[in-house]
């Protein structure tokens, strides 16, 4: 059973860019040789086969086939909007280079892979999924790819199915393994391609070359709906703040989308925290000295924004964080045998330098017991447990109490918390994320069929008519530096943040002391699928921002 509006998303043709109209054997345009973003060295030294490939670019070719092939694809890490589009775009553009070749899905993302878990995507298949959202075609898991175990297992697997090339679609870490994987199979002549897409909603997995990560557009339009409406009701019941943490572990992206979307009272962006070098203390003043203003205008409502990575970005925390990360992972086993929070708390403070356990033994009993939880696969803390905007609240309403007692301010404070994740990840795509998308999985099989690997899937010119979109790939090299992961060094590909110095970020600083004590209010509604170009072919301002 489907419903009115999956149906009528099926007929939905996505646009391509005109140099793969004519399917994926196209021209291939090199250019010169390339480095990495930083640690050059080392990134060298770690993929002498891969790295220094050219950037690429397709124009159209006069048609033609290749040999039939078989190609494995993978989903990996968190859910995005449009990633069944691009598992289409990558059959559609398979089948324009073979009829015969055929395409495998692995199960549960690179966990299918080694444990060859998988099933053939068949035709079928593949138009039940066509611009739906969510990753439930074969599914995702957040499985690392690091080992040679892992890279022999994956091997075996694949050439018992007659696989010659491996899809990733992921983010910055999970294009990171297809970097590696690239790298291992090329260097020991095993014969297979890896090619990557980049996938996440946080927006973080951008550069020159690769405008925006998928997803993230329709996550914002979700989001954005959703933030209209609680300052809508806001403005309606006149009598609540609300504290709303947005997806964003590492950057601010999104917040800062929803907020040109929306114009909220307060939107906190974790890179300037970090640049001003903002205490935990500041943070609620300057939120404490909005809410104050906006009563004195008899206003005692209002909407701020909270980027769920906002607590790594607070100086003092960040280096307890550092810290704590390192610590763990020396004393996973000692660490791990504790049973309690108070338990694991006490032995934690116990091992921490002087600086960092005077900021932890600062922090609420609650929140230190979830500095202490279990790190994700990756190592990091699980910031989205951290329930920032909840402490921010209550350390808002105490602010507002020393300023009441000193006769600063005399309105009524009562807060609303939510926290915006989930229901953005698997929205039916807008129809810039189905374009995007299509797009991106037509080019990884242009990009197999011209016989490349170590690359990742490129569609630019996003802002403009698709006939004038340019697509491509990128070394995934090119995008790579080395930091400390899990208390050792590890290459992986630099995340992008918020660029303070950006048409985004200063379009937002313009404005946001008017947003703070206005009740400027945007309400963007629903996406719109269906309907005039200006109403359902919007990109994001952050994209319109940057590329105007």
């Amino acid at each position: 059973m489907i419903s009115a509006l999956q149906k009528a998303r099926a007929a939905y043709q996505p646009k391509l860019p005109v140099a793969l109209r004519n399917g994926a054997v196209v021209k291939v345009c090199e250019g010169g040789p390339t480095t990495a973003v930083a640690d050059v060295e080392k990134i060298q030294a770690l993929f002498s086969s891969t790295f220094g490939s050219p950037v690429l670019t397709f124009e159209a070719g006069n048609g033609g086939s290749a040999a039939p092939m078989n190609v494995g694809v993978i989903l990996s890490g968190g859910q995005a909007p449009g990633g069944h589009n691009v598992i289409a775009g990558l059959f559609d553009g398979l089948k324009s280079l073979n009829p015969a070749s055929r395409l495998f899905g692995f199960l549960k993302g690179p966990d299918g892979l080694v444990k060859n878990e998988s099933m053939e995507l068949t035709a079928d298949i593949i138009d039940a999924y066509r611009n739906t959202g969510g990753f439930d075609m074969i599914a995702s898991g957040r499985t690392k790819l690091e080992t040679e175990e892992q890279f022999q297992a994956a091997l075996a697997n694949c050439r018992a199915l007659g696989i010659t090339a491996l899809v990733i679609i992921g983010g910055d870490d999970s294009n990171t393994n297809a970097c590696l994987l690239a790298e291992y199979y090329k260097k020991n002549n095993c014969g297979i391609q890896v090619i990557g897409c980049p996938k996440t909603i946080d927006g973080d997995l951008k550069n020159e070359w690769i405008e925006t990560s998928f997803g993230f557009d329709t996550a914002c339009r979700v989001y954005s709906e959703l933030i209209g409406n609680i300052e809508r009701d806001a403005n309606s019941a006149r009598k609540y703040w609300h504290f709303v943490k947005l997806m964003g572990r590492s950057a601010s992206h999104i917040a800062l989308e929803c907020a040109l979307q929306t114009h909220p009272n307060a939107a906190i962006i974790s890179e300037e925290v970090e640049a001003k070098q903002m205490t935990l203390e500041q943070i609620v003043d300057e939120l404490a000295g909005i809410v104050a203003a906006r009563s004195a205008n008899k206003c005692n409502f209002g909407v701020a924004l909270i980027p769920e990575g906002l607590i790594e970005f607070v100086p003092e925390v960040k280096k307890l964080i550092a810290e704590l990360n390192d610590l763990l992972a020396a004393n996973a086993e000692e660490f791990g045998k504790l049973d309690t929070a108070a338990e694991k708390v006490a032995f934690v403070a116990g091992k921490l330098s002087a600086e960092c356990g005077k900021v932890f033994t600062s922090l609420p009993a609650g929140i230190q017991a979830q500095l202490c939880n279990d790190r994700d696969p990756h190592g990091n803390v699980q910031v989205s447990l951290i329930e920032t905007e909840k402490m921010l609240a209550e350390m808002v309403k105490g602010k507002l109490k020393k300023m009441a007692a000193e006769g600063k301010y005399n309105g009524k404070f009562s807060a609303q918390t939510h926290f915006f994740g989930y229901e953005g990840r698997c929205a039916a795509p807008s129809n810039f994320d189905a374009d995007y998308c299509y797009s991106l999985g037509y080019s990884a099989a242009a990009l197999i069929g011209a016989g490349k690997t170590g690359y990742m899937s490129s569609v630019r010119n996003t802002t403009k008519n698709s006939d004038e979109w340019i697509c491509g790939g990128i070394p995934i090299t090119m995008m790579m530096n080395v930091e400390r992961r899990h208390g050792h060094d590890k290459p992986v590909i630099r995340k992008a943040l918020v660029e303070l110095d950006g048409k985004p970020f200063a379009e937002f600083a313009k404005n946001r002391a008017a947003w703070a004590v206005e009740t400027d209010y945007v309400y963007p509604g629903p996406i719109q699928y269906f309907g005039p170009s200006e109403v359902c072919d919007l990109v994001t301002k952050t994209l319109e921002l940057e590329k105007a």
